[in-house]
């Protein structure tokens, strides 16, 4: 019986892959699903998270992996840092650097109207929260997390050395 063993650097290229894409799913599926529309620092967020997901994905296909995983975790990471400058802001430790923002979703007709009815998404209240943590700043704790241990899986990478188990 042969056992497929994860090296550090597939476990790291799996990471750098699910962790944007499992955030990201999160937040289209809290605003499409749940009505929890973006302010203009959660799209800040999103961004370095579509940026990682190409990074990773062409990990699986093109070599060196090292350095596109490392990009890939980069972009991770500086998504959690903005992350964890905007849960500052919602929970008022500082000011934020931008005025609210709106979305306006215009399934035809009037442009003025929509525009008027359009919610005011605030960038300082945070419009939902688990065990007193808003999504932002869930979205720091598990990206700047995940972004440090897809480094730290790169480093390891030719320094650790699995075996499978023997054959019994």
């Amino acid at each position: 019986m042969t056992v497929a063993v994860a090296t550090p650097l597939r476990a790291a290229r799996l990471l750098a892959l699910a962790i944007p894409l499992a955030l990201l799913g999160g937040a289209y599926l809290s605003q499409y699903g749940f009505g929890l529309y973006p302010c203009e620092m959660c799209w800040w967020q999103r961004y370095p998270h579509m940026i990682a997901i190409p990074f990773a994905l062409l990990a699986f296909f093109w070599r060196p992996v090292a350095p596109l995983v490392a990009i890939a975790a980069l972009a991770v990471l500086v998504s959690g840092l903005i992350g964890g400058f905007h849960a500052g802001v919602e929970y008022g430790w500082w000011h934020g650097v931008t005025a609210c923002t709106a979305s306006v979703f215009d399934g035809g007709g009037d442009p003025l109207a929509a525009i008027m009815k359009a919610p005011v998404i605030r960038c300082d209240v945070a419009p939902w929260d688990l065990w007193g943590i808003s999504l932002a700043g869930w979205n720091f704790l598990i990206s700047t997390g995940g972004a440090l241990l897809v480094f730290t899986l790169i480093a390891m990478n030719g320094k650790v050395q699995l075996t499978a188990p023997e054959k019994v």
